[in-house]
């Protein structure tokens, strides 16, 4: 009989028809994966440009609203009670449940941009990346004063070239394997460059950095490069700490008992609690290692040991060529589930080809996702190569989510939930958190797009540099 009892507990079905086995700890696990990513390269140039006092702060800051934030919307994941509401599977799901049609607009506006964006984002990374391996191989043969400079336009179009064939995967469950490996990459490059920011440290004995950060006038920058490299810091930590936009998804993994608005609060504050410790250590013993010459990837500041260089940046390659298809095929599935529906009879959008491969197996697509994948990608690319600007186009990413998606939104759910009384004591501080961080978002994304405007007056386009 108690065999029969475990048996029914491993099997026991969710009010809506599914089994769910996540636990406190696969949640953790994957709130961890999905805060950490290439964002973490960009810490030690953001705590650069704030110094000792503000970098770590800012730091700590933007952790804790992102937990305060994660925790109002576990409870928005039933509606409209926390724990025998109806479930929502989505963070649009939620917005639509709590806030109606009109928001779920605004909110899909704005995720699928930061998807884009990220698409981006990632593109530039991988060229860095790439012209770092090739760079350090280059002085490790060569000697180090060695000319050993090189173009990422070639290898922008090679990675472009390489989401075309993987944009070809059905949907999102194609990818599932290259997004394991891409999570395991991701925890590869960051404890390479923590270790070998340590190391930095301790060679030369003492901490590099100034209390204020990179310095104005001589020998330093003028007071708008300042303040716009201190604003576009404020993004950089922003997007790295990108965590609101999976948290439903995640929590929807949760079997219950207890409650899965109790499990996933204590799951995003030991995921959460993690990545900050993880940030904090990088970015400041990363500002220490480099001080105010931090490099914009903090990865491109090391030569040696060459072969473990060469690890780390490979290991973002791998990392973003699985993470560019998570980012993508969730843009790719909303505007084909539109078009298809709008034209219900089209070939091009409803026929179905079939390529043989032998044994039974076949490649099958449509003329739809052929060509306009195809497409999407290849503006992408393009975009890609007219803004090769690393921490600029993460800084504009975080000043774009956080505000809607990490703070308005969830915060505003959980209002309308929560059915918190206009003017009272925690509405006052709810709205003051919302217009802080509007404020900040705003400032973010002016001082990104001005360092943008700036560096455009100096490259020469479809020529990134390292």
């Amino acid at each position: 009989m108690d065999v029969e009892k475990v048996e029914r507990k491993e099997v026991a079905v969710d009010d809506d028809g599914r089994v769910r086995t996540g636990t406190v700890w696969t949640a953790t696990t994957h709130a961890i994966t999905a805060v950490i990513g290439s964002g973490v390269l960009a810490l030690p140039w953001s705590v650069a440009q704030m110094g000792w006092v503000l970098g770590p702060i800012a730091l700590v800051v933007c952790a804790y609203i992102t937990y305060y934030t994660a925790v109002l919307l576990c409870d928005c994941y039933r509606t409209p009670d926390p724990v025998h509401g109806k479930r929502n599977y989505t963070y649009m799901d939620v917005v639509r449940s709590c806030l109606g049609p009109r928001d779920v607009v605004v909110c899909g506006i704005a995720q699928y941009a930061i998807l884009w964006g990220a698409m981006v984002g990632y593109t530039i990374t991988t060229a860095t990346s790439i012209m770092s391996v090739v760079r350090t191989n280059c002085h490790h043969y060569k000697g180090p004063d060695a000319t050993c400079g090189s173009s990422g336009t070639m290898y922008m179009v090679l990675f472009g070239l390489a989401e075309v064939v993987l944009s070809q995967c059905p949907s999102l469950e194609g990818v599932t394997l290259i997004s394991v490996v891409a999570a395991v990459m991701s925890f590869t490059y960051s404890f390479v460059g923590l270790f070998l920011s340590a190391a930095k440290v301790a060679s030369h004995g003492a901490a590099h950095g100034t209390l204020l950060g990179v310095r104005v006038g001589a020998g330093g920058v003028t007071a708008s490069t300042k303040a716009w490299h201190f604003l576009q810091a404020l993004g950089n930590i922003a997007f790295a700490y990108t965590y609101s936009m999976l948290l439903i998804e995640i929590q929807d993994t949760v079997k219950s008992p207890p409650s899965e608005n109790v499990t996933m609060k204590r799951a995003s504050l030991y995921g959460i609690g993690v990545t900050t410790v993880f940030y904090v250590s990088i970015g400041c013993v990363g500002y220490a290692a480099f001080g105010n010459a931090a490099p914009g990837n903090v990865l491109t500041g090391f030569l040696e040991p060459f072969w473990l260089v060469d690890i780390a940046n490979v290991a973002v390659v791998i990392h973003l060529v699985g993470a560019y298809q998570v980012y993508a095929q969730p843009v790719f599935a909303c505007y084909e589930k539109w078009l298809a529906s709008r034209w219900p009879e089209s070939a091009f959008f409803h026929r179905e080809y079939a390529v043989p491969l032998g044994g039974g197996r076949a490649v099958r697509f449509t003329l739809c996702k052929l060509v306009l994948r195809t497409a999407f990608v290849a503006v992408t690319t393009v975009v890609s190569l007219v803004l090769p600007f690393f921490n600029a186009v993460l800084g504009l990413l975080g000043a774009v989510a956080f505000w809607p998606l990490t703070v308005y939104f969830p915060v505003t759910m959980y209002m309308a939930q929560a059915k918190v009384q206009r003017g009272s004591q925690k509405w006052v501080a709810l709205q003051a958190l919302n217009v802080g961080a509007l404020v900040v978002s705003l400032l973010a994304a002016v001082g990104s797009v001005a360092d943008m405007a700036q560096r455009l007056r100096h490259v020469t386009i479809f020529q990134t540099q390292l």
